[in-house]
């Protein structure tokens, strides 16, 4: 008791219960808005409920796709749990928990009938427009909870168990199991519908790994200068950031000097140049874009 009483009192759990709520509206919004008005079934447990929720109704259960979502991520939850983590299993349990009443709750604010102009089935009313729009804006939702150890619930679970033991990017994990997903659709939509979500899904791994990328990426720089002391202290005092030393011997004076190597932000990066030319430093640099970085390298670090 005394644990979940400190966990409370933390400002990162408040911290990450926020982002949670927020990404998992905008999923929320992606799916009322852009996916069940087109009838899409892109790969996801969401598509795989319409598929289900479709046919439950043609066989006169009155059950709505929303309680469809909360049903499967239940049993999905489980397997979060036993196979993923507990971290992972508890926030995913708050999040897809809440996915299927904030439909509901974009259906009681804003009607997506009300959006829709004479003649209109969708909000776009093309498939491909409603595949993009939805694609984009989920891949944003499912990178932000990824990087919190959080996930949309779902197929993110499976995509998620996937690249923990087959050790895959996430996702290529997330269009794997989407695909198959996919394949129910055979079961309420023509052939033509099953063929733009399986596109969809293929562009929402995509999607996904740019993101996912984009937000972890860090610069690798490399520095060689005489005045490398007063960098190697600017990047440890002032940024708090580590670096490695290395011998080399320059090509055209044969004087031995040494390579500076370190992992920035884009901001630390800029701090740093902005520290170089302030001090007037003659120096070779050359820089990278990293998205996986492993190790002790943190990126909550805290000021000293």
């Amino acid at each position: 008791m005394k644990d979940i009483l400190k966990v409370l009192g933390t400002w990162k759990f408040w911290k990450e219960l926020i982002i949670m709520t927020l990404g998992m509206a905008v999923a929320a919004a992606a799916v009322y808005y852009f996916l069940m008005p087109s009838k899409l079934v892109v790969g996801s447990i969401t598509g795989l409920s319409i598929v289900i929720g479709n046919l439950l109704q043609s066989a006169g259960l009155a059950i709505k796709v929303s309680q469809v979502i909360v049903i499967i991520n239940a049993i999905l939850l489980v397997l979060a749990w036993i196979l993923i983590g507990k971290e992972f299993g508890a926030k995913t349990v708050y999040t897809a928990l809440i996915l299927g009443p904030l439909v509901d709750l974009w259906e009681k604010i804003l009607p997506v009938e009300s959006l829709l102009e004479a003649g209109q089935t969708s909000l776009m009313n093309d498939p491909w427009f409603d595949l993009l729009c939805f694609v984009l804006i989920l891949s944003a939702s499912q990178t932000i909870l990824f990087h919190i150890n959080a996930s949309t619930g779902g197929l993110d679970i499976l995509a998620k168990i996937v690249n923990k033991y087959l050790h895959m990017d996430i996702g290529t994990s997330v269009s794997l199991a989407g695909a198959l997903i996919c394949l129910t659709a055979f079961a309420i939509n023509p052939f033509r519908l099953v063929v733009i979500g399986l596109i969809g899904t293929w562009i929402n791994g995509i999607a996904l790994d740019y993101f996912t990328a984009s937000l972890n990426r860090k610069k690798r720089v490399c520095i060689i200068s005489k005045d490398y002391e007063i960098i190697r202290k600017h990047i440890i005092e002032d940024l708090h950031r580590g670096c490695t030393l290395y011998p080399i011997k320059r090509g055209f004076s044969l004087n031995d000097s040494f390579e500076i190597q370190t992992l920035l932000t884009q901001n630390e990066f800029s701090e740093l140049l902005a520290f170089m030319k302030s001090q007037q430093i003659d120096s070779f640099i050359t820089a990278g874009n990293v998205s996986e970085v492993y190790g002790k390298w943190n990126t909550a670090k805290k000021k000293l």
